[in-house]
């Protein structure tokens, strides 16, 4: 089976666990939350590469305040579908020194990498650190793995997903909606 072959069937066996109407709402009603909380503190977001692209990019026209972006790649999962050691692959472009950061990424699953992240923003004097996902498992973390995200857009059971910005296997990240895999793609 080709790839294209096999990522079709991935998508098509995968049931749909939110709508892009779902999402669409769920990020409106993000952007309000962070508004009331951020509107006068200057904020740099740090989207976590590559999964906070998606959830970003939709969040920021939503945002009515100023603020400025930049990025970080750091992952634990490595194209694989199961955490693993912590791979930094590039570190913010501006100092975060007296900073109010929100660091934005996919999913808050086992913890690692936002606590990675988080803590990095802390160690170079980033004056406050929030954190923001669009999904949030709702299942135990790794030891020393983030608890709780300060904003969450969707939370859902701890099932392997795909779908605006949430990869399979590097792929599927496209898909409108977020998609639950189906037991023979695990």
């Amino acid at each position: 089976m080709s790839l294209v072959d096999r990522m079709s069937d991935v998508l098509n066996k995968a049931t749909c666990v939110f709508t892009k109407a779902e999402v669409e709402a769920a990020l409106d009603r993000v952007a309000e939350e962070m508004h009331n909380k951020l509107k006068d503190s200057d904020p740099v977001f740090l989207c976590v590469l590559l999964g906070g692209i998606v959830p970003l990019g939709n969040l920021l026209p939503r945002l009515n305040f100023h603020l400025e972006i930049n990025y970080i790649h750091v992952s634990s999962y490595a194209g694989k579908t199961s955490a693993g050691e912590m791979h930094w692959k590039a570190e913010p472009t501006i100092s975060l020194s007296g900073r109010t950061v929100v660091v934005v990424d996919d999913i808050l699953d086992t913890g690692i990498t936002l606590k990675t992240a988080k803590d990095y923003c802390i160690e170079h004097g980033a004056k406050e650190v929030y954190t923001c996902v669009l999904l949030n498992k709702n299942k135990p973390r790794k030891p020393g793995g983030l608890e709780v995200a300060d904003f969450k857009a969707l939370s859902m059971d701890d099932r392997y997903v795909f779908g605006y910005g949430l990869d399979y296997a590097e792929y599927l990240r496209n898909v409108p909606g977020i998609y639950s895999v189906a037991e023979e793609h695990m």
